[in-house]
This record gives structure tokens, C-alpha cells and sequence, in this order.
């Protein structure tokens, strides 16, 4: 869903620069009906690994993990082969969704630090499944962890970031209004745009290769008792994630119109290269499990095709900015359960 929060820019930059050695990537098989992979590697090993996105050039992940023991997520980048490792964020509080500028030198997350500097709290489990809404704000740094600078102040959830294909906006998740909502601003944290209002949830926005559209996840309670549930778990700073459906908006807002209605949590979505198509993931087949499997739809929800084939976790994929592979996180071939780690493959048509 999301992770965040960097530290204090006065942390001197080698007590948190850990680079890597050679690549330590490993060729995995594709399963049964993966046609579209034409070779798999995995990139981590250990811990849980997740939301990994290209920098412009192609060549770096940054993404986020719990590697080296941590109770809860730092920022990372590595390059592709899985090699150049670095933890960009201090260490402190929880991180999430990670973003290269343009240049690839410096990126944007989401960090809790600022408020705590432990990890936040997990939720309450006899709330069931729900996701906590920990109090990020949103920061950029340099690829080597340096020039820390806080973008956000709003002291309430605010993640979810991804960077216009022009460099110049960034789309985020804020609750700094009350509900989950999706605003944009500049890239230096001004000119704030609300672009959802709808009571509910509005998420993982991300913006299409054209920079013209915003596919994003969402839930809108349909009933006074459903709205009712949705913001008693607000207050309390949660969010119940097992039901959520695709929406396509223009850039600016409008024309807001739901794409999938295929039940179950359908999330994480991002586009195919063309920008003809959704590819996301989803647990729609048996809403109760974990078994989420990437899925690509047209943008009017026909044409629903099945990439993966794994009998657990698939999610948060992005295309390369050439088109010709794809990073995903998955529990395939974990040496220990629960582990998620990090997958590209070489993707054929």
C-alpha cells in the first residue's frame, strides 16, 4: 500500500550508506500460463521487499524492505541486476512508496520519522484485515541518502506518491483533509490540488505514459452503515482494504469513472507503455485469500487477461520505460514464508 518517512537531514550520510556487492540475481522459472514472461530474476532475497519502481533511465529500483533484520520498511535503491545497494532513508520510523526524479540522482518517499522515530504501532487484529494509515509526510533526498528535505507537513497520512511522465507534478494519497483523497502539487511541494471528494477511499494513483490520465484504486462506501464503518476506522487511523475497484480520471480531476467491478481488492495499479491498458493486481477469484495474481484490462474494463500464475502474493508492477521488462514484488520462491521479494522479468507480447 505504501511506506514512508525519512530522518533528520543533520544524520551524517555514511552511517546510513550500505552499498552493495555484484549482483546476487538468480533466474527463476516462469509458472505454468505466464506466457508474457520470457525469463524471470530475482533481485532480493530475505525479508519483505516491495513497491520497487524503474528510475527514467531504466538502469535502478528504489523500493522498499525490512531487510537486515528491520521491524519495518526503509527506502532503498539498488541497480536492476540487484547490485549499487543503498538505504537512502535513516533508518528511523517506517518508509514507503519510493520515486527517482528525473535526473535519477535524487528521489521522493514517504516517511514517518518526523513523528516517531520507532516503528509505528501495527493494528489493532481484532479490527481484521485492515491497513494502518501511519502519519507519513513526503521527502526527497539524494540516491546516496544525502540533502534530506521534508516536501509535506501535514502530520496525517500522506503517501502513495508517483512523479508526472514531464517531471513537473507529483499525484499522492493525503487524509489531510479528512478523508483519503488524491491531490497533485509541484514537485516542490506547491500549488496543492484536491482532485477527489467522494467519501471513501482514494488511492495508488498513477499517472498514465501521456501524463493526460490517472488510474487509481478506490472505495466508496454505498450505504449510511458502510460510511458509518469506513470513518469510525478512520479516526482511529485504519483502513479496510478488501474491497476496492479501478477508476480512471483526467489529470485535473474530471471525469471520474470506474473501470473493474470484479469484487475483492483490486490495487497497485500502473500502465502498459502504450497507455492502452491497466496492469494491477488483484484477489477478485478468492476474495479472502492472499492469492492476489497480476491481471491487465482495457480502460473500459474489457479484454481482462491473467499474468501471473502463483498460488500467493503478486503485486505492485510496473512496465520499464522502454516496455521491455517488468518489476513485480511476489512470494514466489521464498526460502522462508512470509518473505516478499523482488522479480523482473523480460516481458513478449
Amino acid at each position: 500500500m505504501t511506506k514512508s518517512v525519512l530522518g533528520a537531514a543533520t544524520i551524517l550520510v555514511a552511517a546510513f550508506h550500505s552499498p552493495g556487492g555484484p549482483s546476487q540475481g538468480r533466474d527463476v522459472a516462469p509458472q505454468d500460463g505466464e506466457r508474457h514472461f520470457a525469463s524471470i530474476r530475482q533481485v532480493t532475497f530475505g525479508g519483505e521487499n516491495a513497491e520497487a519502481y524503474f528510475s527514467r533511465d531504466g538502469q535502478w529500483l528504489t523500493f522498499q524492505s525490512t531487510r537486515d533484520g528491520r521491524a519495518c520498511d526503509q527506502q532503498y535503491v539498488m541497480r536492476i541486476d540487484g547490485s549499487g545497494l543503498t538505504r537512502v532513508s535513516n533508518g528511523k520510523g517506517k518508509t514507503t512508496c519510493g520515486w527517482f526524479l528525473p535526473d535519477g540522482q535524487r528521489l521522493f518517499f514517504a516517511s514517518s520519522h518526523a513523528h516517531d522515530s520507532t516503528c509505528p504501532p501495527r493494528p489493532d487484529p481484532s479490527k481484521g484485515y485492515v491497513w494502518g494509515l501511519d502519519r507519513f509526510d513526503i521527502y526527497t533526498a539524494g540516491r546516496d541518502g544525502s540533502g534530506l528535505r521534508r516536501l509535506t507537513n501535514y502530520d496525517v497520512y500522506t503517501a502513495e506518491g508517483v512523479l508526472s511522465p514531464d517531471g513537473r507534478r507529483i499525484v499522492f494519497t493525503s487524509l489531510k483533509d479528512g478523508d483519503l483523497d488524491i491531490y497533485t502539487m509541484n514537485v516542490d511541494g506547491t500549488d496543492v490540488r484536491r482532485l477527489t471528494t467522494a467519501p471513501g477511499y482514494d488511492g495508488g494513483p498513477w499517472w498514465s505514459p501521456d501524463g493526460t490520465k490517472i488510474v487509481y484504486r478506490a472505495w466508496h462506501p454505498p450505504d449510511s452503515a458502510g460510511l458509518a464503518d469506513y470513518r469510525n476506522l478512520l479516526a482511529q487511523r485504519m483502513v479496510r482494504p478488501s474491497r476496492m475497484e479501478l477508476w480512471v480520471m483526467n489529470a485535473d480531476g474530471s471525469n471520474q469513472r470506474q473501470i473493474t467491478s470484479l469484487g475483492g481488492a483490486n490495487f497497485g495499479p500502473s500502465w502498459t507503455p502504450d497507455g492502452r491498458r491497466i496492469i494491477f493486481s488483484s484477489n477478485y477469484k478468492n476474495p479472502r485469500s492472499r492469492n492476489f495474481e497480476l491481471y491487465l484490462v482495457n480502460l473500459d474494463g474489457t479484454g481482462l487477461e491473467q499474468i501471473t500464475n502463483h498460488q500467493e502474493f503478486d503485486g505492485f508492477p510496473m512496465f520499464s520505460p522502454d516496455g521491455r521488462r517488468i518489476v513485480w514484488a511476489s512470494n514466489r520462491g521464498n526460502s522462508r514464508e512470509g518473505d516478499t521479494n523482488l522479480f523482473i522479468a523480460d516481458w513478449k507480447d
